[in-house]
């Protein structure tokens, strides 16, 4: 039998190039490998967004967008955190099992703190609810980013907890750090983010996509000068979108035998041919939100069958049933 995967996206809104190649990418390479459970992290997301237009938007656009970067159905439960009975009765247990003092070590709660922001009992609380996501599920593995390995951490402490207080009930997770692009730039040449208001959009119109590209920041050497292609904020860009024609570019850069202008006029020609059927996908699945509702109906009852077992189990350990 395969092993079960486990992970979980956090809705956050507009989706971009970075997040694709960041996290998206992965997940549907992984599909075929695992029996794949996939949550949309609503009750995560209400630590940061309390707008209920925004939190059902953001749910259903996160859907929309992984089934059109390719995950599927058939071989991928998708379903909404939210949805599953049992969840927030699973952390409440754990959370009576859990101590102050190893929540306080959370990297999340000390950024926040660090920062001198408003901590609230969700963001304090967080790690209790993944690992209760995590172990609903009895996964075996659980793919997160190198910063993400401390709630794998916390989770398999947790399991030891309960395990030890009651009996052997939940299997330990492994972390699997997923292999990620270096850092995904954007049109002003940090790090790609919302924040920065310097993201392309994974379904950017052609339009859009190409005044984007032409606002990306460069410097101010002419189209006959020598270029560091790998100073270039439109060369990193190349290396993801113009996968064949690197080496020739580079050689132009290098030669002084390409203007930024040719170079950007490359990128968008690539760059939209890659995005142009993820971009038409959604637009199918934003006329047919029924479908995209069935599929999280069809995950959900999925789901929702593993965790009545792990619940039933759980209840009658600790004597609530």
């Amino acid at each position: 039998m395969k092993k079960r995967l486990l992970s979980g996206i956090k809705p956050t809104g507009d989706i971009h190039i970075g997040n694709y190649f960041g996290a998206m990418r992965q997940f549907v390479e992984m599909q075929d490998n695992y029996e794949n459970f996939v949550f949309i992290a609503d009750y995560h997301a209400m630590t940061t967004v309390l707008d209920a237009a925004e939190l059902k938007k953001n749910t259903m656009e996160i859907a929309k967008a992984y089934l059109a970067v390719g995950l599927d159905p058939q071989k991928v439960h998708l379903f909404r955190q939210s949805e599953i009975e049992g969840v927030t009765e699973l952390c409440w247990i754990f959370n009576c099992l859990t101590s102050i003092s190893t929540l306080k070590l959370a990297h999340a709660y000390k950024d926040a703190e660090a920062k001198g922001k408003p901590v609230n009992m969700g963001l304090f609380d967080y790690p209790v609810l993944m690992a209760a996501d995590i172990l609903m599920y009895k996964s075996d593995v659980v793919p997160v980013g190198q910063d993400q390995q401390q709630h794998i951490e916390m989770a398999r402490e947790i399991a030891k907890t309960f395990n030890n207080t009651f009996s052997d009930t939940f299997k330990l997770p492994e972390g699997v750090i997923v292999k990620t692009v270096a850092t995904v730039k954007g049109t002003d040449g940090r790090k790609m983010s919302k924040s920065y208001n310097n993201t392309i959009g994974l379904f950017d119109s052609e339009e859009v996509l190409r005044k984007k590209i032409m606002s990306i920041v460069t410097d101010s050497r002419k189209p006959d000068e020598p270029k560091e292609p790998e100073e270039c904020n439109v060369f990193a860009l190349h290396k993801l979108f113009s996968i064949d024609q690197v080496k020739e570019i580079s050689n132009r850069y290098k030669e002084g035998k390409i203007s930024y202008k040719e170079s950007k006029d490359i990128l968008f020609e690539n760059m939209n041919n890659f995005l142009k059927p993820i971009r038409e996908k959604k637009a199918e699945l934003d006329k047919d939100e029924k479908y995209v509702l069935d599929v999280l109906t069809q995950g959900r009852e999925a789901a929702q069958k593993v965790a009545n077992q792990t619940m039933s189990e759980v209840k009658k350990k600790v004597g609530l049933i």
